[in-house]
């Protein structure tokens, strides 16, 4: 089977977007490929996470991998640290990897813009990480969103280097994959972008959010004083809530308030109700069996350690031969 590797960071608790929008597929493509979903804690470490955060992070992300229905019978589910090779593959990898490019790319600028005060060398090497994260298991396909595909790029480019520069063919190209050709982008509640972790508490609904505070969040978000004209643009604010309502609403709820919008009947406060109940609806499952595996420290160490030993099984033996073939060799 064709070899899937994608991972989250584990900067906090999972929501909507992260669900919707890459583990909806994880769940499907465990069935048809080869999959490695790892918890990207090396790659939080740019934003300096305290010990407690970090280790509470990466117990949250392992639990809603698994309540949300990724199956580690199926898939391999494994902590990025717990692969030392990946460290070692990035390393190489950041041998051939160039300044110029680097600092080219829109991550780094985005993050350099965001955090000026703290511009480290691993935001300058992020790209080198997620490819070394990428080839680490020479997989051909990688779930990602079009804020990624930059990176996966440049996976691409710093794989070919290296077969070039040891002149061979050993590292396959890894492509953009999903299931569907309209990759799902779930808004924020604040009506600015996306919906994300770092965008403040009000901005995202997670999994794990317990219903009252998801009727909280929902009912502040930002809307306008209504629609003035039949059938008026609506403005990014108020098509945030309804791009929401379309991924966890029923099709004719959704048509009753578009029509509602578009005849200048809609009331807001109905529409959010609405669009708060059918959230809570659609985590209900995910929200109990959050609550259900969270207290087995055993399952959970269980399942990190046997994801471990997969993904190292498959890491050292790329390990192995990358060291072969630049030409590091035991006397």
């Amino acid at each position: 089977m064709e070899i899937v590797v994608s991972g989250i960071r584990s900067t906090g608790n999972l929501h909507l977007g992260n669900y919707y929008g890459a583990i909806q597929n994880f769940v499907k493509m465990q069935h048809e490929y080869n999959c490695y979903f790892f918890i990207a804690d090396l790659h939080s470490l740019t934003t300096h996470p305290t010990p407690a955060n970090l280790h509470n992070n990466v117990k949250s992300v392992l639990i809603e991998y698994l309540a949300a229905g990724i199956d580690p019978e199926k898939a391999t589910i494994y902590v990025q640290s717990d692969v030392p090779e990946v460290a070692e593959l990035y390393l190489y990898l950041n041998m051939n990897a160039y300044l110029g490019e680097l600092e080219r790319s829109t991550s780094f600028k985005d993050k350099v813009r965001a955090q000026p005060d703290n511009v480290n060398a691993g935001l300058l090497t992020y790209p080198v990480l997620m490819a070394a994260d990428i080839l680490i298991h020479r997989a051909t396909k990688v779930p990602v969103g079009k804020d990624q595909e930059q990176h996966l790029e440049m996976a691409r480019t710093f794989g070919n280097r290296f077969n070039r520069l040891y002149n061979n063919d050993y590292f396959a190209e890894p492509h953009a994959f999903n299931y569907s050709n309209n990759l799902v982008k779930i808004p924020g509640l604040d009506g600015k972008g996306k919906m994300g972790k770092s965008e403040g508490e009000g901005n995202a609904i997670f999994l794990a959010d317990a219903p009252e505070v998801i009727r909280k969040k929902v009912m502040r978000a930002v809307t306008d004083s209504g629609p003035t004209v039949e059938n008026q643009q609506k403005p990014d604010e108020i098509q945030n809530l309804f791009d929401l309502m379309k991924v966890v609403s029923s099709q004719d709820t959704y048509g009753h308030f578009n029509n509602l919008y578009n005849t200048c009947q809609v009331r807001y406060g109905d529409l959010k109700k609405q669009l708060a109940e059918d959230m809570i609806i659609a985590t209900a499952p995910i929200r109990d069996r959050i609550n259900a595996i969270a207290g087995d420290t055993d399952y959970l160490a269980k399942v990190a350690r046997l994801g471990a030993e997969k993904a190292r099984e498959s890491a050292s033996k790329t390990i192995k031969e990358v060291r072969e073939i630049i030409g590091f060799r035991s006397f």
